[in-house]
């Protein structure tokens, strides 16, 4: 992951679809660390989301590229790992909503023991997080995202109720059904 000209972030995730938050977050992440690139991560099967089949990985790929192909700082990456502590390794920075931060956080990822998160968390390069809908976790830095994206959801895009929340690379996947993988 490293890159001669400085810090190199990644922000893993589904992407189903990628929205206008997503965005202001690789963002705020970029602007706050430094970041010469942001990796957006997928894994090949997402953890907790192994029943996704629509869209197809190669759709979610594809999009993302798009995104990131006019913005020289964003990267694209697959990767089959699947917890955040190993896809973040290598990485000078990982960047996550309030909402992973805390499951990265609960012991019941780590077969219930809070010794096995404490030994994973110490492995963790510089966590940025961003808040979301009122949840701003203490003790981790916070990304300044404005606070109208805090409430932008992904399933709320895939669910039909906010359309204008999804990126326009993305809409042409939309209009071809990409909300059908919605489990």
């Amino acid at each position: 992951m490293a890159d001669p000209r400085g810090a190199v972030g990644c922000y893993p995730g589904s992407f189903n679809p990628p929205t206008v938050a997503h965005l202001a977050v690789a963002e705020a992440a970029v602007a706050a660390a430094g970041l010469v690139r942001l990796d957006l991560v997928v894994s090949t099967v997402a953890l907790a989301k192994e029943d996704m089949s629509v869209p197809t990985l190669a759709d979610r790929l594809a999009v993302l590229d798009a995104v990131a192909a006019t913005r020289p700082w964003l990267g694209v990456v697959r990767t089959d790992r699947q917890l955040i502590v190993d896809i973040a390794e290598g990485y000078d920075a990982v960047v996550v909503g309030a909402d992973k931060w805390r499951q990265v956080n609960d012991p019941a990822w780590y077969d219930g023991d809070p010794l096995a998160r404490d030994a994973a968390l110490a492995r963790l390069p510089r966590v940025l997080v961003a808040p979301r809908a009122g949840d701003r976790p203490d003790g981790v830095e916070l990304l300044d995202v404005h606070e109208e994206l805090h409430h932008v959801s992904a399933t709320a895009v895939r669910d039909g109720a906010r359309p204008e929340w999804l990126l326009p690379e993305a809409e042409r996947y939309w209009r071809e059904g990409w909300q059908r993988g919605h489990q």
